[in-house]
């Protein structure tokens, strides 16, 4: 067997249990899914990943069961082995993968979730729609902060303007909850390279941490922000073609930190090095040993802004703080409400698409309510 059982019964009979499989379920974004799925009674989960020995420690912890997966080693097999329902991926960074564990979940027949947040990958996922609709499957990738969230806010306030034309948002991350070794690629992938987002009607070339500004958050103070490159960029002008203006940004807490990338995004601008990104390990290991400096505070803004019915301008403000950590948990809400959803019968589309509008507001917002996040709106 490639997989094995941490768990022989459940505290209940007679319900019919979905098995869902979590990909990197001990991981840096996977543990908190596992454990928000652990104890959903019509769900029978599966911990997985290449080290075996992790899988089953949390297995154990969650009355679950563990698996050796290697989504480059004989993918499919496994599938046929395990026997899931729904397979959630969170084994990143998503912008140097195929589509291989997504199209190995359409052939065997489960329904497929993943925490992507390559813009490419999540934009171009409606590839595969033709071929999850003839297996009757939901694929749905960027199940995450974005496009998700950003989506239901958009989704929420959008009927309060006549024209919605700009959009300006960003996330600035907490010190001692830096990214984990695959986030951390994912960034450095793009920085200092160009893409496009759009400003004043027109596609324009920015580049990655760069656009250097500063952003005060109410309760934890300035930081500092940078050009980050994600999925909204391509769907959100096709969703809300009205949109003139979508800028969107990153951050790091200590503001050295920050300024030291923005730095280094030079020489990849002026191409006297090819990309960060096989500097991860070294940059992140760096990075960690200042993290008595810092705090386990992140946030999110987002400012809307367009015509009301009168045609008099309007802007909507949203913010969200989380402390203790609880930052590092909010890509994570998407993936746990869409497995319930699927599991119970509530969402029930097949197809392959972005994950934008599939969960509105209070969903995201009632899920993060238990955790030590507040946000406001004015």
């Amino acid at each position: 067997m490639v997989w094995e059982s941490v768990r022989v019964s459940r505290p209940f009979r007679g319900i019919r249990l979905t098995r869902v499989l979590i990909i990197g379920g001990y991981g840096h974004f996977g543990r908190y899914i596992s454990k928000g799925l652990a104890n959903h009674q019509g769900i029978e989960l599966v911990i997985a990943g290449r080290n075996l020995s992790k899988a089953q420690e949390l297995a154990k912890e969650l009355n679950a069961e563990a698996a050796k997966i290697d989504i480059h080693d004989q993918f499919l097999d496994r599938l046929q082995s395990i026997r899931p329902s729904i397979v959630i991926h969170t084994s990143g960074p998503f912008q140097s993968q195929a589509y291989g564990v997504a199209e190995a979940c359409i052939e065997y027949g489960a329904h497929y979730i993943d925490l992507a947040d390559g813009r490419e990958f999540v934009s171009n996922i409606n590839k595969l729609d033709h071929k999850a609709k003839q297996a009757k499957v939901s694929v749905i990738s960027g199940a995450s902060s974005v496009p998700c969230l950003t989506s239901a806010l958009i989704e929420h306030y959008k009927s309060e303007f006549d024209v919605l034309e700009a959009l300006d948002y960003g996330i600035t991350t907490a010190q001692k909850t830096a990214p984990g070794l695959a986030t951390t690629a994912a960034i450095l992938s793009y920085t200092g390279k160009p893409f496009t987002t759009r400003i004043d009607g027109q596609q324009k070339t920015v580049f990655g941490w760069q656009g250097l500004r500063a952003k005060k958050y109410s309760d934890i103070g300035w930081r500092l922000l940078g050009n980050c490159n994600i999925p909204d960029l391509d769907l959100f002008p096709t969703l809300y073609p009205e949109l003139k203006t979508i800028r969107f940004y990153a951050g790091l807490e200590l503001s050295f930190i920050h300024f030291s990338l923005w730095m280094l995004s030079w020489f990849v601008r002026f191409r006297l090095i090819s990309s960060l990104k096989p500097f991860a390990p070294l940059l992140l290991n760096m990075s960690s040993r200042f993290n008595k400096l810092g705090s386990a505070s992140s946030a999110f803004h987002m400012s809307l802004s367009g015509k009301d019915s009168n045609s008099v301008n309007k802007t909507i403000r949203f913010e969200l703080i989380a402390k203790n950590g609880d930052g590092a948990k909010i890509p994570c809400v998407p993936a746990i409400l869409l497995a319930k959803k699927l599991a119970s019968g509530e969402l029930n589309c097949v197809g392959a698409k972005p994950c934008a509008g599939m969960i509105s507001k209070k969903e995201y917002l009632d899920a993060l309510s238990v955790l030590d996040i507040s946000w406001s709106e004015s």
